[in-house]
């Protein structure tokens, strides 16, 4: 594996395990993502629900998202997980190297 593909699967190995900490732990970063959906369903259900049930059906909607984003990359990067864990060995390999 050149350098330039190095380079490249590990951000995208970054990517993942930001998403995964991110999802895990809940995590309550204030983030703004534009998301469309139908107004009428967000004016419907604070009129019934309330302010806390529309922030909390965004998240759930942003978090579906992100899941799946993140395991199209996963699949589309690494196939599977042998590949990923090679490739995590070989980060391992290179930053003892570089010590």
């Amino acid at each position: 594996m050149d350098e330039k593909e190095y380079r490249k699967r590990y951000i995208k190995l970054r990517l993942l395990k930001s998403i995964q900490d991110h999802l895990k732990n809940d995590s309550e970063e204030s983030m703004l993502y534009p998301v469309k959906v139908p107004n009428d369903m967000l004016f419907q259900l604070l009129r019934s629900k309330g302010p806390d049930s529309v922030d909390k059906l965004m998240q759930g909607i942003f978090r579906r998202g992100l899941s799946q984003w993140c395991e199209d990359l996963y699949k589309n990067e690494f196939r599977t997980e042998k590949n990923l864990e090679a490739f995590i060995k070989l980060v391992k390999e290179r930053n003892k190297e570089s010590r």
